[in-house]
């Protein structure tokens, strides 16, 4: 049932990164602004700091839900409890970047069959990636005491 679930998650996730490539906003995943793949690549969105802004602005009035980070890829399944998604963020990143390759005649745009693979365009070593990418809480700030952040991996 839980692969079931992964592969759900997987399907839309990948989805939601793509659509602006799909709408020819932008021509690969690490280019896209506000999307999830985007964010996990060069963390830089301060989600505690938005809220803040946003309630001295009084565009929100109370913000009372607990802040989370983007889950994390665990790559593996292992004994204990687990967080994160059970995919490694190396396997995600190609499987976006492969369904992004093709085109579709109902979409404007397609990332480009030309391009070098992603991991190549990102200049990643795919094993310092892997334990950056199951680290990946450990670049956000802990919001449960906001004067402690963590060293990213």
């Amino acid at each position: 049932m839980r692969l079931d679930t992964e592969e759900a998650l997987l399907s839309c996730m990948a989805y939601v990164d793509l659509n602006p490539i799909r709408a020819a906003i932008a021509e690969t995943p690490e280019t896209s602004e506000h999307t999830s793949i985007k964010e996990r690549i060069n963390p830089t969105f301060d989600l505690a700091e938005a809220i803040a802004r946003q309630t001295e602005q009084q565009a929100l009035n109370d913000f009372s839900v607990p802040l989370k980070p983007l889950p994390g890829f665990e790559g593996m399944i292992r004994s204990g409890f687990q967080r994160g998604i059970l995919f490694s963020f190396e396997d995600y990143l190609e499987l976006v970047d492969c369904t992004g390759r093709i085109s579709r005649s109902d979409k404007r745009g397609a990332i480009d069959e030309n391009a070098l693979p992603i991991l190549e365009r990102l200049n990643l070593d795919p094993e310092r990636w892997c334990h950056r990418a199951t680290a990946f809480e450990d670049s956000y700030q802990d919001y449960r005491n906001p004067r402690r952040r963590h060293r990213a991996a």
